[in-house]
């Protein structure tokens, strides 16, 4: 089935990733984007031969699923204009700006029966999911996303918009459920979040998320520690894995583009292939919750503080 598909929002994301994965329709037509800066918005829809639409109603009146890239503030309104259109939406993390909202919103979904997908494009990663795979008896996982130079934002908008990924990517790889134990969240004289380190139960495991905002570095390391092996990927591309005294090096294909080794590319099939086959998204608005209350966790610890 040919399914309709528009976007809401043309950012930097949207154009990065997004846009040159859904332009490359297959089995479904991209309708066009709303964004509320026509001026902008005009340029970008003419560079991907697509309508530009002036009214988020009217895009939501031609489409069958949106893909949601606007402003995090903007994603309660704009999710529940559209699911209550009738439209299964898939959204940039996080699924709203506060945890009252998000619940209000997979509660309308389920409601109207639609779909609802948080676009957790590491969970789509095929160095990830090779991982997943192999983990076998796991005993310890680390996950470390680091930022070269980037004290930018206020220390909530900082867990919600970034460290979400950390936890999110963790919870999947442990099995879908964690107990927090123990971290810190450093902060400057500005309430900036300079460095963040949990450490969670899953089961015997216990999994680690690192995050400094001025580390130098862009790096993004996964080591897992299992029964018989030891395994580090590095930047979701180079696999490194060391069994029974063994090393075996794995680079990135070289037929693999960028977005569909970090996840754009599949999760954006997946959420496709969803709406045409009236199945559940993994990545659904309920287990999206899952990451946003442990960030609401984390954040009220430390304002209590």
């Amino acid at each position: 089935m040919t399914i309709k598909i528009g976007m809401v929002g043309l950012g930097s994301i949207a154009q990065k990733a997004w846009l040159p994965v859904l332009s490359r329709a297959d089995s479904w037509q991209l309708m066009g984007a709303f964004s509320p800066n026509q001026a902008k918005a005009q340029p970008v829809c003419d560079r991907y031969r697509i309508a530009s639409y002036a009214r988020l109603d009217t895009l939501a009146a031609d489409c069958d699923a949106v893909f949601v890239h606007s402003s995090t503030a903007s994603h309660y309104a704009v999710v529940k204009t559209l699911l209550l259109a009738g439209v299964d939406v898939c959204v940039d993390k996080p699924l709203a700006q506060t945890l009252a909202e998000a619940e209000e919103l997979v509660e309308l979904a389920a409601a109207r029966g639609r779909k609802l997908m948080v676009a957790f494009n590491r969970r789509f990663a095929p160095r990830y999911l090779q991982l997943r795979a192999d983990l076998g008896d796991l005993a310890s996982l680390r996950m470390d996303k680091h930022r070269s130079d980037s004290i930018d934002h206020d220390l909530q908008f900082t867990l919600l918009d970034d460290y979400l990924h950390l936890l999110d990517t963790l919870i999947w790889l442990g099995g879908g459920k964690v107990t927090l134990l123990q971290g810190q969240l450093l902060a400057n004289s500005s309430g900036q979040m300079r460095y963040a380190e949990h450490l969670f139960a899953a089961g015997d495991a216990r999994l680690t998320a690192s995050m400094h905002r001025r580390a130098g570095s862009q790096r993004e390391t996964l080591l897992a520690v299992s029964d018989g092996a030891v395994t580090e990927i590095a930047d979701m591309r180079e696999w490194r894995q060391e069994r029974n005294g063994i090393i075996h090096m794995e680079p990135a294909p070289g037929w693999q583009n960028v977005l569909t080794q970090r996840g754009f590319e599949g999760a954006a099939h997946h959420f496709i292939h969803c709406v045409q086959n009236q199945t559940q998204p993994q990545t659904s608005g309920e287990q999206a919750l899952v990451a946003q209350r442990m960030v609401e966790a984390i954040w009220q610890a430390h304002a209590q503080q």
